[in-house]
């Protein structure tokens, strides 16, 4: 029998392995993992940057394009619409394993070794006092959390305007990556305007990305070449399965890959785990003295809700999140100079109080290595024609990735429903939809963005609202709940450890009771660093 048993292998089972591996006396961890592997393309992708790939490499469209074109888009864009052929292992099984059914709702589950920090587009932030009381979490604690997280990772980031959205307390921080002639034009701007912008609510500065500029141990700095949605060559960006390939080198930790959990129950001083081998279909089970599940909120309201007679509804939080394709006139029919990044550079937080709460933000990033093909489609002109209009647009565009905050409202519900043909007998069934109040500011903001883009010389043609999911940021199915009896069914005590049960927690953002604008990354992994030292304090 193990002493902890760890579900997922994502930003927060990676954190939460980490620090019980670490916690002394030498407890034995587990971790359960479907782990699906990119075993397809990782061998074909070159050394070089994407210039150098896109003039020489003549077997190129294999990883850009895919070898069955899988990563061609088509009909609708919508969540996930970035992920490469290089990336497509993160979805792999999901609609089998992962089934779920909805007309207002899409969101992105992964079953893949590092879960969906594998394909993390490494923004960093942390949450203010106000937004952490509001989440239910504790504001000191998460402080040092951060910065522990923080030490591990590696964070880049600047001490700029936007500073107290991103890294605000964190030490040690490294220095940003540079940035790329469309960020640098952008932010040039915004620094002539600053008082301006300032006036209007809005804060811009560098976004904070758990990326290494230097090199730490034997992750190297990043190299900018731009080839980030395609491979992590060289480690410096912080991917989950490097923190589980070094714990996978300590005696006490061992790693199952190919299990789908699928529930628990408590026996007398210990926990028994069921699930299914993913590879031969049969029935597995696993005891320890404590589980901690950390699959992403979906996997762990599946888990929670088979382990009970009871089939309750549960809350979802999810950011709102819409995009709006902007061209910066002065830049239209540039040729392609220095260095290029995929990432986000700039981030424009909106937070008209000065409160720093209730804030919307606002990633930003040049457009290159995801291809035109990926765009073209979206031109209201016929394909011949689309294509030279989209090289002269490519090096003008900026798209402006626009976060809201959520907190309960409207309709919005998970319930898990009989389902013959599942693997598991049952499909999680979602409904997803906001208050009118709350789409009314959700609108008055995304026009408040635009006004700010147009006046730093950036103009909106096009908004994109992939629909309720696509932030890929989810929280709040089983909300942490304060009462003093700790018996409210489907609810995490502080710490973490879900209630009613002695003896399992839950470390990813399951019980956040609202959800910041801010990535939620950085604060899954602090949260799955507290749930585990609460684990460690009860054993």
């Amino acid at each position: 029998m193990e002493d902890f048993v760890v579900v997922g292998s994502g930003c927060t089972g990676a954190m939460a392995a980490a620090t019980l591996i670490e916690g002394g006396g030498g407890a034995r961890v587990l971790m359960l993992d479907a782990g699906e592997r990119d075993d397809r393309y990782a061998s074909l992708l070159p050394s070089g940057d994407f210039v150098s790939v896109r003039t020489t490499d003549r077997e190129q469209y294999r990883y850009f394009l895919g070898e069955d074109f899988e990563g061609v888009p088509w009909g609708k864009v919508g969540t996930g619409a970035q992920l490469t052929p290089p990336r497509r292992h993160l979805v792999r099984k999901v609609s089998d394993l992962l089934p779920l059914d909805s007309d207002s709702f899409f969101p992105l589950e992964s079953l893949a070794y590092g879960g969906l920090g594998a394909g993390w587009g490494l923004g960093c932030c942390a949450y203010s006092d106000a937004e952490l009381r509001a989440a239910g979490l504790p504001p000191e604690a998460m402080r040092a959390a951060y910065q522990w997280v923080a030490d591990r990772i590696g964070i880049s980031g600047e001490r700029d305007d936007a500073a107290q959205y991103t890294i605000a307390h964190l030490e040690r921080v490294l220095p940003p990556i540079e940035m790329d002639a469309n960020a640098a034009h952008l932010h040039a701007s915004y620094l002539r305007r600053r008082r301006r912008v300032h006036a209007a609510g809005f804060r811009m500065g560098r976004t904070a990305l758990a990326l290494l500029t230097r090199a730490v141990g034997d992750r190297g700095a990043y190299a900018y070449r731009d080839m980030d949605f395609y491979d992590d060559r060289g480690q410096s960006a912080y991917r989950p399965w490097m923190t589980v390939d070094e714990l996978r080198k300590r005696e006490n930790f061992l790693y199952r890959n190919n299990v789908l959990v699928t529930r628990f129950e408590e026996v007398p001083d210990a926990v028994r785990v069921h699930g299914i081998d993913t590879a031969a279909g049969e029935a597995v089970s696993h005891v320890c003295r404590r589980l901690v599940l950390a699959p992403g909120v979906l996997g762990s309201a599946r888990i929670v809700v088979r382990s009970f007679d009871r089939k309750p509804e549960l809350p979802i939080l999810c950011n709102p999140y819409c995009y709006l394709a902007c061209i910066q006139p002065a830049l239209l029919g540039a040729p392609a100079r220095g260095r290029q990044v995929g990432f986000s550079q700039l981030s424009l937080f909106h937070d008209p109080t000065g409160s720093n709460f209730d804030v919307a933000m606002a990633s930003i990033y040049s457009y290159r290595s995801l291809m035109l093909f990926r765009i073209v489609r979206e031109a209201p002109v016929a394909l011949s024609d689309a294509y030279p209009i989209m090289r002269y647009l490519a090096p003008a565009l900026t798209l402006v990735g626009i976060h809201h905050p959520d907190a309960r409202g409207g309709r919005r519900s998970l319930r898990l429903e009989p389902c013959a043909a599942s693997p598991t007998a049952d499909v999680l069934r979602a409904d997803f939809s906001l208050s009118e109040d709350a789409e009314r500011k959700l609108r008055d903001r995304e026009r408040r963005f635009t006004r700010v883009m147009r006046s730093l010389g950036a103009y909106r043609i096009r908004r994109v609202d992939p629909g309720h999911g696509s932030s890929i940021h989810y929280a709040g199915t089983l909300p942490f709940d304060s009462g003093d009896s700790g018996d409210k069914p489907f609810t995490l005590r502080p710490g973490g450890r879900l209630s009613g049960s002695a003896r399992v927690y839950v470390a990813d953002g399951s019980g956040f009771r609202y959800l910041p604008a801010k990535g939620v990354t950085l604060s899954l992994m602090a949260n799955a660093r507290l749930t585990a030292l609460s684990a460690l304090r009860d054993a």
